[in-house]
């Protein structure tokens, strides 16, 4: 169990959640808080408004996640999913984020348990979707667990269930599940696929919110970086005119000074 010092010897011992939310509400911070409240817009009007902080460093979260994540039962998830406090959600998340991997590995990549494992969390993942209700639960979630899902067999379905799952987050009302819908393709990205990134940084080209103009740029610039450049400029030779300029920005931030500057005067399809 935990201790007042820190974590001691928890292999014996499988934590519950609300043994978990005492521990990290014991460790609170109230400058930190501040400055996260702050940092992740928490005040009327902005995108994190009503989000409650704790002041905890993901470094602090994540050597909870350490301890516990073997051991951790999953219908206990839940619990910390629902938490009003920011970091305990995002210890669930990462909790499901470390067994996916663990279920993911190449050796079960077609393992008919793990296939049903991964399932199960990918499941529980979609369900409390809008518990991952700020863009660090969305980034440090959505691609090791949906991204990698969408590359692996499933016995929910192929890549039209795929899909299907994929387009329900993207026309969505909810912009973290929105978020979710893109983020996810850095990890399609890295496995080689850029098929996803491209279908959906084409539905959210114009998206009316800031946040996702940086999710869909960092997002078609990482599969620039990891598949193929000229892909890349396939997708801006169509729209670069529509982007908007954050989402274009972020897009093009590899590329040499000299293409940045041709690609940010495309402002009318009469320059392609």
């Amino acid at each position: 169990m935990f201790c007042s010092s820190g974590l001691n010897d928890y292999s014996e011992y499988r934590m519950k959640a609300n043994e978990i939310i005492q521990y990290m509400e014991s460790m609170q911070n109230e400058e930190q808080r501040r400055i996260l409240m702050g940092f992740f817009k928490t005040a009327p009007g902005q995108y994190g408004y009503g989000d409650e902080f704790l002041g905890l460093k993901v470094p602090q979260t994540r050597e909870v996640v350490k301890a516990v994540a073997k051991d951790f039962p999953l219908e206990e998830v839940p619990a910390l999913l629902m938490c009003r406090w920011h970091e305990v959600r995002l210890c669930g998340l990462l909790i499901l984020v470390w067994n996916f991997e663990r279920l993911a590995t190449k050796r079960l990549a077609i393992d008919d348990e793990a296939i049903r494992r991964r399932d199960e969390i990918l499941t529980l993942y979609l369900e409390y979707a809008e518990q991952a209700n700020n863009w660090d639960l969305v980034d440090l979630s959505a691609p090791k667990i949906l991204g990698h899902w969408l590359m692996l067999p499933s016995a929910l379905g192929d890549k039209d269930e795929k899909l299907q799952v994929l387009d329900g987050l993207a026309f969505s009302q909810n912009l973290w599940k929105q978020r979710m819908s893109v983020v996810c393709t850095w990890k399609t990205s890295q496995m080689g696929d850029p098929s996803w990134c491209l279908r959906y940084a084409e539905i959210h080209l114009k998206h009316p919110h800031d946040l996702m103009h940086k999710a869909v740029g960092w997002m078609l610039r990482e599969m620039g970086k990891q598949v193929s450049f000229d892909l890349l400029r396939d997708f801006l030779r169509q729209h670069a005119y529509e982007m908007p300029r954050t989402m274009l920005r972020y897009a093009i931030e590899k590329m040499s000074d000299e293409e940045r500057a041709k690609w940010l005067i495309m402002d009318s399809p009469s320059f392609l």
